[in-house]
């Protein structure tokens, strides 16, 4: 069994399922440890206790944060090191990924992302060419990289005792850190889940004109995340961060709502991926009705309020 390293990028007040997730896969793989860049609360050390982490490694340096993800990737490099760790997993977001590919280059290690499971001996699986086809790869360096797709792992605890804890240096890298963040700017809080890690997406497109309030509407009935085609991004309808597709995110939900978006190649390859799609349409002939799992001709604006409306009913 190999020795396993999980990157956990500020986990706040608790952990997010997205880690739990990643903590659950590193069980089954070997012996895991975990790396964790930000604060540390008694909750969520409680929470990687619960989850089977052996250990866990904190960079030397607080600063991390003040810069783009190449310090990260430095710390990686020597907690991987220092945890004598055969296979890294980080988060699928686009950040994970810059900080997966720094990393390979720092160690010499093979990199697999967009990865939706992975077999004991280390085998990845991962969906390529917009869902098209599943592919299983290998890598054969001595230590492998991946990034994992949310949504795809069933978190399962496993109680252990409190992971240790130690601090383990980040080196000097005058590159790493020629570039420094001066500001930030919150995003406003919608009260809905991320829209990577949410179990529901409700997804807009052309076809709402400019309305999302419908596709809002269902979705926080449903507890969902709100996504959006490229061509409602683009028009202003709703802002980018909530694009699904080739040039957005990718997201694997569990159930994904498709209203009003024809379903191009662009679009399938951010969420083919998706347990169960159901998608909405006014043509018949619509290219989303080829990976749907249920399809319904129809007008949005007829067939949104009324599911809401009814969840909401049965709901109470």
């Amino acid at each position: 069994m190999a020795n396993v390293l999980v990157f956990i990028d500020n986990p706040g007040a608790s952990l997010k399922k997205a880690h739990l997730e990643l903590l659950t896969l590193a069980r089954t793989l070997g012996s895991s440890t975990v790396a964790v860049n930000g604060d540390l609360t008694e909750a969520a050390t409680a929470t990687l206790a619960e989850y089977g982490a052996t250990a866990v490694l904190r960079p030397s340096s607080a600063d991390l944060d003040d810069f783009l993800v190449a310090p990260k990737a430095a710390f990686l490099a020597a907690a991987v090191e220092s945890a004598g760790a055969g296979i890294v997993l980080l988060d699928n977001s686009p950040e994970g990924k810059e900080i997966a590919a720094r990393l390979g280059i720092r160690l010499n290690a093979g990199v697999i992302t967009d990865v939706v499971a992975v077999d004991p001996d280390g085998t990845a699986h991962k969906s390529v060419l917009a869902g098209s086809y599943n592919t299983t790869c290998k890598a054969t360096t001595p230590v492998t990289v991946l990034t994992v797709k949310a949504n795809n792992v069933t978190p399962e605890p496993a109680p252990a005792a409190a992971p240790a804890v130690s601090t383990v240096e980040v080196p000097a890298d005058a590159a790493a850190t020629a570039a420094r963040i001066t500001g930030r700017e919150q995003k406003v809080a919608s009260g809905r889940p991320d829209l990577t890690d949410a179990r529901i997406v409700v997804a807009g497109g052309r076809g709402l004109d400019g309305d999302f309030g419908p596709v809002e509407e269902l979705a926080d009935a449903l507890g969902a995340a709100v996504g959006a085609s490229r061509a409602a991004t683009d028009a202003g309808w709703i802002s980018h961060d909530a694009q699904v597709g080739q040039t957005g995110k990718t997201v694997s939900p569990q159930l994904y709502i498709s209203a009003g978006i024809s379903g191009a190649i662009q679009q399938k390859a951010g969420m083919q991926t998706s347990k169960v799609i159901v998608a909405i349409n006014k043509d018949a002939d619509s290219p989303v009705f080829e990976i749907a799992d249920f399809g319904i001709v129809g007008d949005l604006f007829d067939v949104l309020p009324q599911a809401t409306a009814e969840i909401k009913k049965r709901k109470g």
